[in-house]
């Protein structure tokens, strides 16, 4: 079986576009957020502010995620998106041995201030910051190396060089092409909602060098505000490891 790909990211990182940018590839099987969607609305989710009448999806469990994701590596090269808050219950060393990991991070306060804008009661354990530098440490000392991380500024700031590092790192070709396609429907990544959150990716024609932006989170609510407080050192530490060109 080949080992997964895996991108462990935190939302709105810029995560769907680079998913977008492997689909563009075509060489290997890719799945959006699969873990997730078994989060949020699978039989045994377990997403902190469920409700009653939260959508549910029968037959869908972390287990079925798990054995379609094995079913795809036994037949080829396969990628997956996802976030690391959504699995931290099945971490083990057996477990993690099945994936070759690679990390996205983005400044918190970005993170923060676009999660609100969409939730804007979203709690911490929502934005996987804790949790995936709590991976990035264990899979650093489970390997003797830090794994392959990407920041989202760097992305956008120098997509070309930063995407070839990361190709480098994961030991997969460069493919200069997957960086452009056609805007349209992004049906792929939207088992959520219809897809609003991927509203710029829907309207993109590709990975483009874009100047460097900064926010200002002390324009923030308080709560927010905290919650950046909170995670900004966890991506400071998986800051110092990222790729560079």
């Amino acid at each position: 079986m080949h080992k997964i790909l895996v991108l462990w990211a935190t939302p709105r990182s810029t995560s769907t576009a680079f998913e977008w940018m492997m689909r563009m590839r075509g060489d290997m099987t890719c799945f959006h957020e699969p873990f997730g969607e078994a989060w949020y609305q699978g039989e045994d989710a377990r997403w902190p502010r469920i409700k009653p009448d939260t959508p549910r999806t029968q037959g869908l469990t972390f287990g079925s995620v798990w054995q379609q994701l094995k079913a795809a590596a036994s037949k080829g090269p396969t990628i997956s998106k996802d976030f690391p808050h959504y699995i931290e219950h099945l971490w083990s060393d057996e477990f993690l041995d099945h994936f070759n990991h690679s990390f996205l991070i983005r400044d918190p306060a970005k993170v923060a201030t676009s999660m609100y804008k969409h939730w804007p009661d979203f709690v911490l354990k929502e934005i996987a910051f804790v949790e995936q530098r709590a991976l990035f440490d264990r899979l650093t000392d489970q390997l003797g190396r830090p794994p392959p991380v990407i920041d989202s500024d760097d992305l956008l700031e120098n997509p070309h060089g930063i995407v070839e590092a990361y190709c480098n790192a994961v030991g997969i070709a460069y493919i200069e092409e997957a960086l452009s396609w056609e805007p349209g429907q992004r049906d792929e990544v939207s088992w959520y909602d219809g897809g609003s959150w991927h509203a710029n990716l829907r309207d993109s024609t590709g990975l483009k060098a874009q100047p460097r932006q900064y926010i200002d989170i002390t324009e923030a609510p308080q709560r927010v505000r905290e919650i950046y407080e909170t995670v900004l050192p966890h991506y400071q530490h998986l800051y110092q490891y990222r790729l560079r060109t």
